[in-house]
């Protein structure tokens, strides 16, 4: 009796040491990944990138074909020379009737003072306002004939402003920092606008998700610090976690927990940060430990 006992006291001890070496969660590695398309149509000039390549933001990694833009603004600008000497033309007329007014603007005080002394006729004053009247409407009317040239310049320069913006979009820059995960064109191969081009992803800080019972709520915060373990041949590495994220709202377990019994459960989701030493992979599984 005293056998059987001590037996199940071991049993039980045995038990519990195995429920403490459980981890407190289960998941896999993940991180934001982003892929680059192409914003022009045409053939791809060079794409200097590799998978594995680890890419600085802002900097211009591959070029698609500019030929045609740069034709067509070349035209804009032809276009834009011959309008605007229309203008200057028209701008020419109109200096000449603005010295022509002066002129007579002087003649006309000159005849209503001549006119005030007795020295001029009522008709040279009529006349003298005449021409006035006259010379302002031609100036009036040559800025009007100067009106749609003006127009037609300023729709040139925003045509001139589009082919810029196209041509810029014809550089491929590459927008964040990050490691290529996948390459999907080659130099000289023709490309469309939205096709792919490369997949990337900021790897130096990895995301961990993993769920938990709403047991273990009670046991974790966010920006609590924690313990992330990897297999390593016969033993578990260890990095440091943080806690970022805690879902607000209960889930089912998701299929990578197999257990029949476990997957009926509900459980929250748990984001952990992780420094990468370039040893952690996305899909890579993993376990999060809680500090006693």
């Amino acid at each position: 009796m005293k056998k059987i006992i001590t037996f199940l006291i071991l049993a039980s001890l045995v038990s519990c040491n195995k429920n403490n070496d459980k981890a407190d969660g289960y998941g896999n590695f993940e991180a934001t990944e982003v892929t680059i398309s192409a914003e022009a149509n045409g053939k791809i000039e060079f794409l200097n990138l590799d998978e594995g390549d680890v890419l600085q933001p802002q900097i211009q990694v591959g070029l698609i074909d500019t030929a045609q833009l740069y034709f067509n603004k070349q035209q804009l600008i032809a276009s834009k020379t011959t309008i605007s000497s229309k203008s200057k033309n028209v701008l020419s007329q109109r200096n000449v009737l603005q010295e022509q007014l002066k002129t007579t603007l002087i003649e006309k005080n000159r005849i209503q003072n001549m006119y005030a002394e007795n020295a001029a006729t009522k008709r040279q004053v009529d006349e003298i306002i005449g021409k006035v009247n006259v010379l302002m409407e031609q100036i009036k009317s040559v800025g009007t004939q100067n009106a749609p040239i003006v127009n037609e310049l300023k729709s040139i320069d925003v045509q001139i402003e589009k082919i810029d913006d196209q041509i810029q979009k014809s550089k491929i820059i590459n927008p964040i920092k990050g490691t290529v995960l996948v390459k999907y064109a080659e130099a000289n191969e023709i490309t469309a606008f939205g096709k792919p081009l490369y997949k990337i992803a900021d790897i130096s800080e990895m995301t961990l998700r993993v769920y938990v019972s709403e047991i273990q709520l009670s046991k974790i915060k966010t920006d609590q610090k924690v313990s992330v373990k990897i297999d390593a041949g016969t033993e578990m590495k260890s990095y440091p976690g943080t806690i970022s994220w805690i879902a607000s709202s209960a889930e089912f377990t998701p299929k990578i927990i197999q257990t029949k019994e476990e997957r009926v459960n509900l459980v929250y989701a748990v984001k952990v940060i992780v420094k990468n030493d370039d040893s952690l992979k996305i899909g890579m599984p993993a376990e999060m430990w809680i500090a006693p």
